[in-house]
């Protein structure tokens, strides 16, 4: 099945490399988006009860761009007195306020946030390439447009809450703390406080320390579309700010995206508790190519799933597993492609991959990638030139890496593939199923009944066919096993912010 010969080998190695050639002979000016128009305050406060105000203690830390390591803001630490505050001010909220407004009501504030990020969304998009790294072309066309459409799904839904649990009673469940990662920072905002208002409850919400602008942004919108005062609430802060808002006694749901280890501590802590939870959490996804599939179309996809964003993300297809005839071809046209990225300014609209989040991310992935040398796997890396300043690490695939190997089993969250083969479906799904995660994966083939097949016995809460990293309000997304439990986005999103009877 899906046999290649030598010469058709030999015929897609002079077309990649004729290929080649022409792209070498077309160099692509800079392209950098202007930031002349864009204004990053020198200093953030915290956003509670609806206005901003210094952090109790007087703590700040410094917000630092990862492609160029300078300074873009100092921004508040907010200490557990902080967190107080912001609980007792959203269950104000709550109790006078929302709860008890009519859904048609609520939808007009969640609209109103939507358009007023479309109206910005030059502007968020540039800060979040600022602040985290990805590239212009990433946040601009994926990141800030989803994080609209989350907000104008979920406005739909807030006036007909009794055809989503099909008439029967439901409430919302009050305060909810949430807590969100580095990668998506705007989006993942969205993706959490929409279907929160959209069901009634008031939010307290703390972003990552190294990403924090984009949602204090989404403060300054909120605050401009005239919510209500205290039902979104914005914390900045690092582990100790999130700690102190998953324990706090007056929180009645967390909702918690991020490593697995930290999300294990928050279920540790709640135990015991009436506090409901759901968590998003880390991510080793198979991508399954067959050999009658499309090799170009999958090359691409597997590009765009891993390297685009820099691995960046907790779905990203990072484990590669290949038919074995057709391997070579596979491992080919990925190197030609690979030779094509470009890497670099993410603020450039030319750049592919930009830079690694954080310093300290950076050297995980150097320490998973020098631990899979080390094991014996073959390391192949994109031959770009790194910048000097700010943090960096090239497209890199392993082959010849064996199951057990740590870059086959511990998520790297960099721009770094694993691939393995299969000879038969049976062997695809085993090994695709041998990992303590479960986030997602993706099939590749001409088949839509050998889709079908693969889908229902992979062990993953997202599969996409023939395509990978296509995200939709209106998809429940979540995982399996250690990749959590819950769904958010969709209808099944909804039971997660609402207590039905």
């Amino acid at each position: 099945m899906g046999q290649i010969t030598r010469s058709e080998k030999d015929s897609v190695e002079k077309r990649s490399s004729a290929a080649l050639d022409f792209g070498a002979a077309w160099e692509y000016a800079p392209a950098p988006e202007a930031t002349d128009h864009i204004r990053i305050d020198p200093k953030y406060e915290l956003f509670i009860g609806g206005k901003w105000r210094a952090p109790r203690a007087g703590k700040y830390f410094q917000t630092i761009s990862p492609s160029t390591e300078q300074v873009l803001a100092e921004v508040a630490e907010a200490g557990a007195e902080d967190v107080d505050d912001a609980v007792k001010a959203a269950r104000q909220a709550y109790d006078n306020v929302w709860s008890k407004m009519r859904g048609a009501e609520r939808a007009k504030y969640i609209f109103r946030i939507s358009r007023a990020i479309q109206e910005k969304a030059r502007e968020l998009a540039i800060v979040e390439s600022m602040d985290g790294g990805k590239p212009i072309k990433e946040s601009r066309d994926v990141d800030v447009p989803l994080a609209a459409a989350h907000f104008f799904y979920h406005a739909g839904w807030a006036d007909k809450l009794d055809y989503a649990f099909q008439g029967r009673p439901h409430r919302p469940l009050g305060v909810a703390g949430q807590i969100i990662p580095w990668n998506f920072p705007l989006l993942m905002a969205a993706w959490k406080i929409a279907p929160a208002l959209a069901c009634g409850n008031t939010v307290v919400l703390k972003p990552a320390e190294t990403t924090p602008l984009t949602a204090l942004l989404l403060a300054q919108i909120i605050e401009e579309c005239e919510l209500p005062p205290g039902v979104v609430n914005i914390l900045t802060g690092a582990g100790a700010t999130g700690a102190a808002i998953a324990s706090h006694p007056d929180v009645d749901k967390i909702a918690f995206t991020g490593s697995t280890g930290v999300g294990k501590r928050i279920q540790k802590s709640i135990a015991g508790t009436t506090k409901r939870l759901t968590l998003e959490l880390g991510g080793k996804a198979a991508n399954i190519v067959f050999g009658d599939a499309s090799l170009d179309q999958a090359v691409e996809g597997i590009v765009r799933g891993i390297y685009f964003n820099q691995g960046h993300v907790c779905c990203a297809g990072s484990r590669l597993l290949v038919e074995e005839s057709v391997h070579d071809v596979i491992v080919r046209k990925l190197k030609d492609r690979m030779m094509t990225l470009r890497l670099g300014d993410p603020l450039d609209k030319n750049t592919d991959v930009g830079a690694i989040n954080s310093k300290m991310q950076l050297g995980k992935i150097r320490e998973l990638v020098e631990a899979g040398e080390q094991e014996g796997a073959e390391r192949y890396s994109a031959p770009v030139k790194l910048p000097e300043k700010g943090y960096w690490f090239p497209p890199t695939f392993f082959t010849g890496a064996g199951q057990s190997c740590r870059i086959a089993r511990e998520e790297i969250f960099g721009p770094v593939l694993t691939i393995m083969t299969f000879r038969t479906p049976d062997e695809a799904i085993e090994k695709a199923n041998n990992t303590m995660y479960g986030l997602s994966a993706g099939i590749w083939t001409d088949k839509g009944s050998k889709i079908f097949h693969m889908a229902t016995r992979l062990k993953a809460g997202v599969i996409w066919g023939n395509t990978y990293n296509k995200f939709d309000p209106s998809s429940p997304f979540g995982g399996y096993k250690e990749s959590g439990f819950g769904r958010e986005g969709g209808r099944q999103g909804l039971l997660a912010y609402t207590d039905v009877e």
